[in-house]
């Protein structure tokens, strides 16, 4: 039996905000990315951490201790559901085996369900798999759902996919230094989407 990705069943699991209705779909690394991915424990030996800008020190925190970029995602979903309430959601609150339904499927349906999209792009996030699964998204839903998605980057991250989205898709290009920064930049997005929908320039989803 195929698992079906609907609006009301990501409702019924992440409900109960003031737009209940308002579907914000978060896209965003779940772990820091980490120079033990890239460098062999011979050549970080090489690098004296003290002399890296406080930035880079940071990729070389411990595997244990990769969790912040997960932990951003979750602080900014908190502080759009306060608000301004609007339903946002990660794919980890949507309870669906990856055996039943593959992660980039679940991606794309999440996106098609959704108000609006953010690809949400950290410094310190390991990005590689969210530029995947964003590729995925775009090639599938850019024509339909183009002006319900936004990239937002921390400022020290390029990417060609970052590149590929302005240019190829003309997608929406954000950058933000703080996470009180890309929180208002969301809020804004939310509310732009919202406001377009019921001026009728977007069909309501709801």
């Amino acid at each position: 039996m195929t698992t079906e990705i609907t609006r009301e069943r990501i409702t019924d699991q992440v409900g109960d905000v003031r737009y209940d209705q308002f579907l914000f779909y978060l896209m965003g690394p779940y772990k820091s990315f980490n120079l033990n991915y890239v460098l062999s424990e011979s050549e970080r030996d090489e690098i004296d951490i003290a002399d890296l800008p406080g930035p880079l020190r940071t990729l070389f925190q411990n595997k244990d201790e990769i969790d912040a970029a997960k932990g951003l995602l979750r602080r900014v979903q908190g502080s759009l559901r306060a608000d301004p309430g609007v339903n946002a959601f990660l794919a980890i609150d949507i309870d669906i085996d990856t055996d039943d339904v593959d992660a980039a499927t679940q991606s794309i349906e999440f996106a098609r369900c959704s108000n609006a999209t953010a690809f949400i792009l950290p410094f310190l996030g390991h990005n590689f798999g969210v530029g995947e699964e964003a590729g995925s998204i775009l090639e599938r839903l850019a024509d339909t759902h183009g002006d319900r998605m936004v990239f937002v980057h921390e400022d020290e991250v390029t990417s060609a996919m970052i590149r590929s989205a302005s240019v190829r898709w003309d997608l929406r290009i954000e950058t933000y230094e703080t996470a009180a920064e890309l929180v208002d930049t969301l809020r804004r997005f939310a509310g732009g989407v919202m406001h377009r929908e019921r001026r009728g320039d977007l069909d309501r989803l709801d």
